[in-house]
């Protein structure tokens, strides 16, 4: 059994200006539920409101963005146009993510965020659409409230996760791997743990090989007791803002080699489905379900 958090919150006004697909977030548990790969009581509505520890944040900048006080340099780098509304949209895709990673460690399982992977925010700022990094906050949360003593995130978005790296620079207990396109976004990247950059049109074959080379030994080596994974589909060669060439399968292999370790290794994991935009709606769809399929085979 896999839980899986969502709330129609999720599906928030697209920003001015952007092409942003908000409507995967209605779309997909929808095609997970009709195609009978989720049934109604894998599905959770997070919590409402600041239930969780946002210490990873500054104080400053969480007070400033409760009460809608980011200045608009601040707005312009978030991507958004700051409400009451999109702040509690993010608080509830945060408090998913924590409350799907208790879920995952108390039932040695897996579980998903339909959104999340917010890994652009840093401790004092937005970015990129992130306003809470919500794997952070739940990585956090578990190092203090649970018997974890360490966290592997893997982030296999096609961006680096700059503001992941930047929150754990100096946390032996969190291990940062970022695998993405060396010239994309973000383009100051701060160090993870672990970075692959990626050259632009990087096909299946290149991508799986470096994964595969590197990934089993980190756990290993680092020895986790919780892995966080950022499964953003925008890999994908159709992907608009993504600059790699992986086709369906190869994202899918790729999932497969991240549920495969941590089923090897009895090791919970909570997914964020992260980035999708390619032009072509149902492709991201099949891409994200893709990523279900794998992990439902194996956490049945």
């Amino acid at each position: 059994m896999i839980k899986i958090a969502w709330h129609p919150c999720y599906v928030h006004p697209v920003p001015e200006g952007h092409r942003f697909p908000m409507e995967k977030y209605e779309l997909l548990p929808q095609r997970l539920h009709r195609e009978g790969l989720a049934l109604e009581d894998d599905f959770f509505e997070p919590s409402e409101g600041l239930r969780y520890d946002l210490g990873i944040h500054c104080p400053d900048y969480v007070h400033r963005l409760l009460n809608l006080e980011l200045s608009k340099k601040e707005e312009r780098a978030s991507g958004f146009s700051l409400s009451r509304s999109l702040v509690d949209r993010e608080l509830r895709i945060t408090n998913g993510t924590v409350e799907g990673a208790l879920w995952a460690l108390e039932n040695e399982s897996a579980a998903f965020n339909i959104a999340g992977g917010t890994h652009h925010a840093s401790t004092n700022r937005a970015e990129g659409f992130c306003l809470l990094n919500d794997q952070a906050v739940a990585a956090h949360h578990l190092l203090h409230n649970t018997e974890c003593q360490k966290i592997l995130i893997v982030d296999l978005d096609v961006h680096q996760g700059n503001g992941t790296a930047q929150i754990f620079a100096q946390e032996p207990r969190v291990f940062t791997f970022s695998m993405h396109g060396a010239n994309n976004y973000p383009y100051h990247k701060p160090p993870s743990d672990l970075d692959i950059a990626l050259d632009d049109h990087s096909t299946d074959q290149v991508y799986l090989e470096l994964l595969e080379q590197h990934l089993p030994g980190l756990i290993t080596t680092e020895k986790p007791d919780f892995i966080f994974y950022l499964a953003g589909v925008d890999v994908l060669a159709q992907d608009k803002l993504g600059r790699l060439g992986l086709s369906l399968e190869g994202c899918k292999a790729r999932d497969q080699l991240v549920f495969e370790l941590a089923k090897q290794h009895e090791l919970p994991i909570m997914t964020t489905m992260g980035g999708g935009y390619a032009p072509d709606i149902a492709l991201i769809l099949e891409a994200h379900c893709n990523t279900y399929r794998v992990a439902s085979d194996l956490f049945h």
